[in-house]
């Protein structure tokens, strides 16, 4: 049976993308590992995602690997030259970033982008792993985590809505929701905008099916 190892810096993003795994691929074994004081001190910490931050991701997938993961998916947006270093050492498994197979499904749309993030470290890192030359514009829901930290859901929908709407407002023809935690959103942001929206859980899975053969 395939094993994915899921690495989660959020707390938030276990449920999302277990549930589309048990609904998408229910065949698929999950393995996860959650380490929420990484989104935690990158937040806090000045150095940005250093060296020791880098050894840190390291240690997990190492972890991962040895217990048999076929692959390896993180789910925090924010740590993107982290999973590219665990990507270079475990050349032999598909290693994917939260949002890569978003980013793959929102620029081949062929629309303009709009990018939502609730946790602000995450819009440092990620507009420059779009390609040059797409359409991208970004909003950071403000509010919006600290409302689902406080079990306020309606609070965190409607705020990720606000943002999406201030994007489309500005041009925008598709939303993409930056991190697994938001996925919840989609429906309320939809109805909101009007506009096509993608969340990183449901690409992440389709492009993890494909790599595995699933």
């Amino acid at each position: 049976m395939t094993r994915v190892a899921l690495i989660h810096a959020l707390a938030h993003s276990l449920a999302p993308i277990n549930e589309a795994l048990a609904r998408d691929w229910p065949q698929c074994a999950r393995m996860n590992l959650l380490d929420d004081s990484l989104s935690a001190d990158l937040a806090a910490s000045p150095a940005g995602l250093d060296d020791t931050m880098t050894a840190r991701f390291i240690a997990l997938a190492d972890y991962a690997v040895g217990a048999g993961a076929n692959a390896i998916l993180f789910t925090c947006s924010a740590f993107g030259p982290c999973i590219e270093a665990v990507a270079r050492r475990h050349a032999g498994l598909p290693v994917l970033k939260p949002n890569e197979a978003m980013i793959d499904d929102a620029v081949a749309s062929g629309l303009r982008i709009g990018l939502v993030a609730t946790f602000e470290p995450t819009l440092r890192s990620m507009p420059s792993e779009f390609p040059a030359g797409c359409t991208l514009d970004f909003e950071w829901a403000e509010g919006a985590l600290p409302a689902l930290n406080a079990d306020d859901t309606t609070g965190h929908d409607q705020r990720i809505a606000d943002a999406a709407q201030r994007l489309a407002e500005r041009g925008a023809g598709l939303i993409a929701l930056a991190q697994f935690s938001m996925a919840r959103a989609r429906p309320v942001v939809e109805v909101r905008c009007g506009l096509p929206v993608l969340t990183t859980v449901d690409s992440a899975v389709r492009a993890l099916r494909r790599r595995l053969g699933a």
